[in-house]
């Protein structure tokens, strides 16, 4: 009697789960931005126009599994790449804390890294003395959780909560590792990591030129 009932609550499961199915399928669009999209990003005197940007809005999932939608402008000779990267990432269900243009965190940087947000286009120079721009700033860069994935530039972390993740080898969810899915996903497209850069390694940073 106790086999019947276990076999008949086995059913039961395996049929709630052919119901359930499949999850949904990957979807992206790319679209001009919207003006809200690159509010404080984008001024005067940047390398590259609106004209030149576009805005990638694609499902993602979350650290939560939930399957959520997200919006990333990038240089449009990119956005292709883009829908690429990430419908992987979506196969794979690799989690993504967050992801909204910068200009929600009014074009800082710092806060939307210490919001663990990724995101692409921002008009800034690069970190340290050189005052070049940063590959950002042309739209052809994207970080990725910055909290699991900080950027080591002489001896600060940033984010700051991103000490936590220095131990590379201590592998955890949202992580950009050597032979991992979300590496792979970018050296597919041609892309390269700034975590394999000497001495100020950038988990979080992949770029189409390599800066």
């Amino acid at each position: 009697m106790r086999a019947a009932a276990l076999l008949a609550a086995g059913a039961l499961a395996l049929g709630a789960a052919a119901a359930a199915g499949p999850p949904p399928p990957f979807t992206a669009a790319v679209a001009a931005p919207r003006p809200a999209e690159l509010a404080h990003s984008h001024r005067p005197g940047c390398p590259v126009g609106p004209a030149q940007l576009r805005t990638v809005r694609l499902v993602y999932w979350g650290f939560d599994g939930r399957r959520r939608v997200g919006a990333l402008v990038v240089h449009r000779r990119v956005a292709a790449d883009v829908v690429s990267v990430f419908r992987r990432l979506y196969r794979a269900r690799f989690p993504i804390r967050r992801m909204v243009p910068v200009a929600a965190y009014r074009g800082s940087d710092d806060a939307s890294m210490a919001a663990d947000n990724t995101s692409g286009f921002n008009c800034r120079r690069a970190v340290g003395p050189s005052g070049r721009w940063s590959a950002h700033a042309y739209g052809l860069a994207i970080d990725v959780n910055p909290v699991e994935n900080p950027y080591v530039f002489r001896g600060r972390v940033l984010p700051p909560a991103g000490r936590a993740y220095l131990d590379r080898g201590r592998v955890r969810p949202g992580m950009a590792v050597r032979g991992g899915v979300l590496v792979r996903a970018f050296a597919a497209v041609g892309w390269r990591w700034g975590g394999r850069w000497s001495g100020s390694p950038d988990y979080q940073h992949f770029s189409a030129t390599g800066g």
